[in-house]
């Protein structure tokens, strides 16, 4: 058998309008499959999307469109057959009648494809209220003789009738069902949607483990992919260093220019981490547009040169994440996040190279000699591009790919929050690069670097080892 026949054939299946696409966006983690809106009947024909593992297809879903006239259809199928038939040889025969391809050409579709594939994923939207319509559609779905397994969407939802649905799925032999929110689904809701399509085909349970164990795997490789990205533009941002003459930062104007150019840099380096994290994870960069993120929408906005902007966005420096002075060498002024390492800064620069070595110290001093100063960016500003970053791996772990609403992230005190207190640690761990400027990153994200630069990559990944214990185990 071939992997495409050998792969279990799901139909997911429901009322219009009732998030199917997006279910399978969020199973599949293809955020651009099939057309997710508010509108009804969006979906018009029959789709399919594979979930690959190992590079072959394990699952084959088939995205079909809404039932929109249940009730009409039972009644004709009530006219079809004699009392002995079975209720799928009457679905077959509707389906050989011209109603097929006429006044019930959508249901149609949905039925045909029942008849073919292994199991069905009924998606139902448990806000709806249970109408007689419902009954009908259940009773349609199981006249094809295939097992079925009830997604139950949207119970999140203030305005979920859950107790009442599942009164109804049992009242129809429905009593496996798997709560699923398509737009955040819960943690361990896809491992629990295969294990109990596990106890339906018990034939293909081991694919269906494998499927599971997989999924694990991709996402825990997904985090620490993250973890590493991040740990990149920590590295990055602290290696950052910009020398200026004393007479050109002494003109205002001119100063400004410089420090505008700075930000912009971190900015951009910022950014292009996010862009990267909304990759790995399957989303576009575009998607803060359809589907508002307030950590990405509008490209990035936070301004992280900003106390403010840090409070407001719940990035504070507090008891238990304190990260102190700016690390190595201190400045005697800093200008909204930059530091200017010069004069009084020579202090902190001998004490701090007696751990650190001469290296630092002696770019330092030589400096000092040509009367030069040196720019970066402080460990609050550090802080925050790390916390920032975290928080929208967290979200972006729990966000289904057809999202239509705002993440909303509480504002946590930073002496209890895990990713705050792991950012902190990050920072601290980040000092050797500031005594490397030549480990910094240009143009692309992931610069390859024209000659091996084995230290800079095992401080990576060190910190991105710790910034694992920003997330729950």
């Amino acid at each position: 058998m071939n992997a495409q026949r050998d792969a279990i054939r799901i139909a997911v299946v429901g009322h219009t309008n009732a998030g199917k696409t997006s279910l399978l966006r969020t199973l599949t983690r293809r955020a651009a499959f099939g057309e997710v809106s508010q509108r009804p009947g969006t979906t018009r024909h029959v789709e399919s999307v594979d979930l690959d593992v190992d590079g072959r297809p394990v699952v084959r879903f088939f995205d079909t469109p809404g039932l929109e006239d249940a009730v009409a259809l039972r009644e004709h199928l009530a006219g079809l057959g004699a009392p002995a038939t079975t209720p799928p040889e009457r679905i077959r025969r509707f389906l050989q009648g011209p109603e097929a391809h006429g006044v019930f050409e959508q249901e149609a579709k949905v039925l045909r494809t029942m008849l073919e594939i292994d199991a069905a994923f009924l998606v139902i939207d448990v806000r709806e209220p249970v109408l007689p319509k419902f009954r009908d559609e259940i009773e349609l779905l199981n006249a094809c003789g295939r097992p079925v397994l009830p997604v139950l969407n949207f119970v999140r939802d203030a305005a979920s009738r859950e107790p009442a649905w599942k009164e109804l799925l049992s009242a129809y032999g429905l009593h496996v069902q798997v709560r699923f929110d398509a737009a955040a689904p819960f943690v361990g809701a896809e491992r629990e949607l295969y294990t109990d399509l596990a106890t339906l085909l018990r034939d293909r349970r081991e694919l269906l483990r494998g499927v599971v164990e997989a999924l694990a795997t991709e996402a825990e490789a997904r985090r620490g992919a993250a973890c590493t990205r991040i740990a990149q533009l920590l590295v990055d941002a602290a290696a950052l260093r910009r020398t200026v003459p004393a007479e050109t930062f002494a003109d205002a104007a001119r100063r400004q220019a410089i420090v505008a150019a700075l930000r912009k840099d971190v900015f951009d380096k910022a950014q292009r981490c996010t862009d990267d994290l909304l990759a790995l994870f399957g989303f576009r960069q575009d998607d803060a547009g359809e589907a508002p993120l307030p950590l990405v929408e509008g490209r990035w906005s936070l301004d992280f040169f900003s106390p403010e902007a840090m409070k407001e966005a719940g990035l504070r420096l507090g008891k238990g994440a304190v990260i102190g002075a700016a690390v190595g060498v201190v400045a005697d002024l800093a200008l909204a996040g930059i530091s200017l390492g010069a004069g009084a800064a020579m202090g902190g620069a001998i004490g701090g190279a007696v751990s650190q070595g001469w290296g630092p110290l002696g770019r330092k001093l030589a400096n000092r000699l040509r009367d030069l100063h040196e720019l970066t960016a402080e460990d609050g500003v550090l802080f925050a591009l790390v916390a920032w970053q975290l928080e929208l791996t967290r979200a972006l772990e729990q966000r289904g790919h057809a999202a239509t609403t705002r993440i909303e992230t509480a504002e946590a005190a930073a002496a209890e929050d895990a990713p705050a207190r792991a950012a902190a640690a990050a920072v601290r761990a980040a000092r050797p690069a500031r005594s490397h400027p030549e480990w910094e990153a240009t143009g692309s994200a992931t610069r390859a670097f024209w000659r091996p630069m084995p230290q800079r990559e095992a401080l990576v990944a060190e910190i991105a080892h710790g910034l694992q214990d920003a997330f729950p185990r």
